[in-house]
């Protein structure tokens, strides 16, 4: 049983840790505790483009999406819910639930983060471009 048990929190630990460096490859993301240490918060210039509530079981991720994709996927994904705490029309909580192909993940984390892009300011905009691709 407890063999049974490591197993299951080393996959949650690798997991979380693949779409953390996922995340923080994004164009100048960063990683934020504000809302205390069960929640990691990826900004980008300060504005948010992704939260992670690492301690649920599963993991679960709240992303941005364009208000049309967000009901598209919705009705497709019963793992994609609106998220309770924030603008349901632009976010959707995603329970990694293993339900989801992985590039399906991928592309909703790509496209929360091109969203909040297109919404900064010019003048942040010019400080992202200037950033390296490192």
């Amino acid at each position: 049983m407890r063999a049974i048990r490591l197993r299951k929190l080393w996959n949650k630990f690798m997991e979380l840790e693949s779409l953390r460096a996922y995340l923080l490859k994004q164009k100048g993301a960063f990683e934020d505790f504000p809302f205390g240490p069960e929640v990691m918060i990826f900004k980008v210039r300060g504005k948010m483009f992704a939260l992670v509530a690492w301690a649920e079981s599963p993991l679960r991720i709240n992303l941005k999406c364009d208000p049309d994709l967000a009901l598209h996927l919705r009705e497709v994904y019963k793992a994609i819910q609106p998220e309770y705490h924030m603008n349901k029309t632009h976010w959707n909580t995603i329970t990694l639930d293993n339900s989801i192909p992985d590039e399906e993940i991928l592309t909703m984390i790509d496209d929360s983060y091109d969203l909040v892009v297109r919404g900064l300011k010019k003048a942040d905009k010019e400080k992202l471009e200037k950033l390296s691709d490192d």
